[in-house]
């Protein structure tokens, strides 16, 4: 009996030890301030207006790509209020739609809103980053689960942003996306960033 409860001490011991390095030391563990000053200032007025084409990968539990999609989207601001449409075709044929209403706080805060968010995501710009952290409904064909989002947006220096979000139920990852975002006007292609570095 004692040879059985040290194997299961142990083995909550490790599960412990992982969920703790994974909140603070892992991709949940950066926040906002940590890129403070660090190159261009993201500023969402800015870097989601006008048209933008992204482009990405969703890994499943395993690791591997289990979708690729290519979206356009479309920002539009009125001041520190924002819309951004988008509109995804998955590599299943599968086309999505959704509407990100977004706030932003005179401190760098950032409030969003859309159909399938449960209450309201928020998050914080920060240098060159944009954090966003929601509850989303994943449509009834795809199960209609509840995932917990950490998402993350960083600007390179040509204005494309990098899109890394991580999806998980209960704790646990179930799902990662990677994606480029870019926009579409050429003549906003480099012009943003530098008029936010000012």
């Amino acid at each position: 009996m004692s040879t059985l409860l040290a194997v299961l001490s142990g083995m909550a011991l490790a599960a412990l030890l992982a969920l703790a390095v994974s909140r603070f030391a892992g991709f949940r563990a950066q926040r906002p301030s940590d890129y403070a000053g660090s190159g261009p200032r993201f500023d969402p007025r800015i870097h989601l207006s006008g048209p933008i084409l992204c482009e990405g990968v969703i890994y499943g539990p395993g690791g591997r790509v289990s979708s690729r999609f290519v979206a356009d989207m479309e920002g539009c601001w009125n001041d520190a209020s924002g819309v951004l449409t988008e509109r995804f075709r998955y590599d299943s044929g599968t086309v999505q739609n959704r509407e990100w209403r977004l706030s932003l706080g005179p401190d760098g805060a950032v409030r969003a809103e859309a159909e399938d968010v449960i209450g309201a995501g928020t998050g914080r710009a920060d240098g060159p980053a944009m954090e966003l952290r929601y509850r989303i409904r994943l449509p009834e064909s795809a199960g209609g689960h509840v995932l917990d989002v950490v998402d993350w947006m960083y600007l390179m220096d040509n204005g494309t942003i990098i899109n890394r979000s991580q999806f998980r139920k209960f704790g646990i990852k179930v799902a990662e996306l990677v994606a480029t975002m870019r926009r579409t006007d050429p003549r906003a292609a480099v012009r943003p960033v530098q008029a936010a570095r000012a």
